[in-house]
């Protein structure tokens, strides 16, 4: 669906993205991560036709941006990460307003306004003015003012921001029922456990460059040491330390607080071999399980730093 081949953006001597080259394929929901100032709106909005590259090439559906600039995009929706909406319009006048941008007929548009606004559980709202809406209703509003045209590809840029933990799960579940439709989802945010739940692929982006990107759950994989196992014991540290020691099949990497980090070669059998030998030895083990990271770990070992926080809006340019 997206292609992204060697772009790249300066502002002066400042690079804000360096080579990047990326696919994003049809019925993807890409979550694209990255801290303040690592180059994803400016990433964006070259995807959406709203910066010209000063080297590389875009391609969507098979089009290539410079060459039929207007045609891709018209098979993309935009919602931005600050949205303009019209105060003194109906919902359903807004809908209307921007259908007629796209040249939709009016039957047409108020045929699909109602059918959208039930998508983003905007339902029935047709009458009301725009700004009586909440926050997150607007937002849901541009993302059903987004898919009028009924494009292939939706580019969201901090849909989340600002958004109170109800309307973030709304927001999240439209966007997954969206994606589970067949839409192609492109979203930027800084909450990375709502990356981390609906997206099916994931980019981080770091100083203008692409540290890493792909499947989620092979992302995750990154610099995890399977032979890691972590346990967690109940009873006296120094007795399971002491146990441990003992056992020809590990090797002991690191002890804090009530955990024992083991480095061990072999299989699952192994592991059960090494909890029935703790076990029948009188140690508690609460828990056991393999190295893993979370996709924030990962942004931790890929950026340096932590995310911004997470109602953060105004940065990642």
């Amino acid at each position: 669906m997206l292609y992204i081949d060697n772009l790249s953006k300066f502002y002066g001597r400042f690079i804000a993205v360096n080579n990047l080259s990326l696919h994003v394929p049809e019925g993807d929901l890409f979550g694209f991560v990255g801290p303040n100032g690592a180059g994803k709106t400016t990433t964006i909005r070259m995807v959406c036709g709203l910066l010209c590259p000063d080297r590389g090439s875009i391609k969507i559906g098979g089009n290539s941006m410079s060459v039929y600039a207007e045609g891709v995009k018209n098979s993309l929706g935009y919602v931005p990460d600050f949205f303009g909406v019209y105060d003194n319009l109906k919902v359903k006048e807004y809908m209307e307003f921007y259908g007629s941008i796209y040249g939709i007929e009016d039957s047409a548009i108020a045929r699909m306004t109602g059918d959208l606004l039930e998508l983003v559980n905007l339902k029935n709202l047709e009458e009301q003015y725009v700004d009586t809406l909440s926050r997150g209703m607007k937002q849901r509003l541009c993302v059903a003012r987004a898919l009028l045209h009924n494009p292939k590809l939706l580019v969201l840029d901090e849909p989340s921001s600002g958004l109170d933990p109800r309307a973030r799960i709304e927001m999240k579940e439209v966007l997954m029922n969206l994606n589970s439709m067949g839409k192609t989802i492109i979203i930027s945010s800084h909450i990375l456990s709502d990356i981390a739940e609906m997206c099916t692929s994931v980019g981080v982006m770091n100083k203008g460059v692409l540290a890493a990107a792909g499947k989620m759950e092979d992302i995750l994989q990154l610099g995890v040491n399977r032979n890691h196992l972590i346990i967690e014991v109940g009873s006296s540290m120094e007795e399971a330390v002491r146990h441990v020691r003992e056992l020809p099949e590990v090797i002991i990497d690191s002890v804090m607080e009530n955990r024992i980090i083991l480095n061990m070669q072999g299989d699952d059998l192994a592991v059960n071999r090494v909890m029935i030998s703790l076990m029948t030895s009188g140690v508690v083990v609460r828990s056991f399980r393999r190295e893993e990271q979370n996709l924030e770990t990962l942004f931790m070992k890929l950026t340096g730093q932590a995310p911004a926080g997470q109602e953060a809006s105004q940065g990642g340019r």
